[in-house]
């Protein structure tokens, strides 16, 4: 079967192409990079004829309010317009646990328009929503640091490999369209100013970790329970945060 994996170049999209190739898929990384560009419409159209699914992983390259709305909702006319013209039969789409209680960050508003346009085209779907990745904690902290002291609100923090939010969307392309939100998240959770403290600790950080009611997360103030899944049964991965802090090397310094 023919996969079309929009963002397919990516920390998620490129895990998702490999592990559907394992399953004897045709998987096919639809990036700029590659000849695809979903704002210009570039390349769409070729990339998805005879395609029967369409993985979007793709993340916009700004989180400015203005610029990640009009990514996401030009990009999202784009393929939907493209879909219906293939006759895909089904759309899968990465979005992110809680989006609907963040929207007082643009960026979340922007998901939210991306999510609604998916829902309201008439290929059927899958969204999957994934709590925060374990890849980005450490950018979490840098975030929230001023004067060397990283400041945080104790709210829920369920975080997730991105290994294991990979093998989810690639389930969820291979089966039918549920046309619905499923949630993803880690095994494990903790507040947010553990889970940050966890990471730097095993990285010899010596920044201190400061809980902080009124500290914002990336710029908002969040609920306690924001970050954490919603619904009644959300699917768990097996990859707990400390295995993956032994087994998954760091980035490397910039």
């Amino acid at each position: 079967m023919k996969i079309v994996v929009i963002g397919g170049t990516g920390l998620i999209g490129s895990k998702v192409v490999e592990k559907l190739k394992q399953k004897g898929h045709e998987a096919i990384a639809a990036a700029p990079s590659t000849g695809v560009n979903t704002i210009t419409g570039e390349g769409l159209a070729k990339a998805l004829a005879g395609a029967k699914v369409v993985v979007d992983v793709a993340n916009s390259p700004s989180f400015e309010d203005k610029a990640a709305m009009d990514f996401f909702q030009t990009a999202g006319k784009n393929i939907t317009a493209a879909e219906v013209a293939a006759g895909v039969q089904h759309h899968v789409a990465l979005s992110v646990v809680g989006t609907e209680r963040l929207q007082d960050s643009g960026y979340f508003r922007a998901k939210l328009a991306q999510e609604q346009l998916i829902k309201s085209s008439p290929t059927p779907y899958t969204i999957v929503h994934a709590t925060q990745f374990f890849e980005f904690i450490r950018a979490i902290a840098q975030f929230s640091t001023t004067d060397g002291v990283v400041r945080l609100p104790p709210v829920l923090f369920q975080p997730i490999a991105a290994e294991d939010v990979a093998s989810a969307v690639a389930a969820a392309a291979l089966a039918v369209p549920a046309n619905d939100t499923i949630e993803i998240a880690g095994p494990g959770t903790f507040t947010l100013d553990q889970a940050v403290g966890k990471v730097l600790e095993y990285d010899h950080d010596t920044r201190k970790v400061i809980v902080d009611p009124q500290a914002p997360y990336f710029g908002i103030k969040v609920g306690e329970a924001a970050l954490v899944p919603g619904g009644a049964h959300p699917r768990l991965s097996s990859t707990t945060l400390d295995w993956w802090l032994t087994h998954v090397p760091p980035p490397p310094a910039q």
